[in-house]
């Protein structure tokens, strides 16, 4: 899966995403060097803590993740999350966002459309295409409203992020910035985003916790990183000089692009995503 994750509203209600992330960020891309891995997957949301002015008293929720292409025809993901969080007193807040997107495996154009709807009220649809153009990138909305507006060049896209990750993990490296678009919240945002990176965890090591991609015959020969990436609002200013994260997601993600183990903190309250099932998709070779 994606980083979960980079999605509209994420830390009201648990948008993962894109993923990636971003969650919507989520966020299952390819690694560089070798093939994304074609699959389904299926997260178990649940309450880790909370803390601050703004406790959450139980929070629980789904979310599944297709993701399917190759790096000639790009990879085209699909992600629906459905949350309950209960603030107590009777104060329940019910979400349900769905995404689809596609993005061209050299990062060149990334099309995207995001719905939400939050107890039963829908809100305004996300939908639009990003082109890289030279040293700069085109975004075209056509929802929320009809706008053009570029970004700069140096700019990734939620697929590019992962591919970037993977390769400064192979590298050794421990820390990786990047600035991020992912179409997320009114369609115009960017995140400046921190990654940072442990040590490699050889697929012949049993897992504390195992799930279902642990013991797939795909993924047991699988090296894998423990990760966490925080997101910074790139237009906010920071405080004594220095920003705090919009939220930070930790994952361990594999070489072929599948992440395990997630956990969101968005700052009031931490969320773990507990992998509950793991279907391995038949994809066609890049010709």
């Amino acid at each position: 899966m994606v980083l979960p994750y980079r999605i509209p509203s994420r830390a009201l209600v648990l948008i993962a995403v894109a993923a990636g992330s971003g969650l919507a960020s989520a966020p299952a891309f390819a690694a560089a060097g070798g093939p994304f891995l074609a699959h389904q997957a299926l997260y178990e949301l649940s309450l880790v803590k909370s803390r601050g002015g703004n406790s959450i008293s139980n929070a629980r929720g789904r979310i599944l993740y297709n993701f399917t292409g190759n790096a000639c025809e790009g990879y085209t993901s699909e992600f629906r999350q459905v949350s309950e969080l209960d603030s107590g007193e009777g104060k329940v807040t019910l979400s349900d966002l769905r995404s689809s997107s596609w993005e061209d495996a050299a990062g060149k154009s990334y099309r995207f459309k995001i719905d939400t709807r939050m107890n039963d009220s829908d809100a305004a649809p996300v939908d639009g295409l990003a082109e890289r153009v030279g040293d700069h990138i085109t975004v075209k909305l056509k929802e929320p409203v009809k706008k053009t507006f570029e970004l700069d060049g140096k700019v990734v896209f939620p697929t590019e992020q992962i591919q970037h990750i993977i390769a400064a993990a192979r590298e050794g490296k421990s820390v990786l910035e990047l600035t991020v678009y992912d179409g997320s919240d009114n369609g115009e945002k960017v995140y400046n985003t921190l990654s940072v990176i442990g040590q490699p965890i050889p697929g012949d090591r049993t897992p504390t916790l195992p799930d279902p991609s642990t013991s797939s015959d795909v993924m047991k020969a699988m090296t894998r990183w423990p990760v966490t990436v925080s997101y910074y609002d790139r237009d906010a200013k920071a405080k004594d000089g220095e920003q705090t994260p919009v939220y930070a997601m930790s994952f361990e993600l594999y070489e072929n692009g599948v992440s395990r183990a997630l956990v969101l903190d968005y700052n009031d309250f931490v969320i773990s995503g507990a992998m509950g099932k793991f279907d391995v998709k038949d994809s066609k070779p890049c010709k």
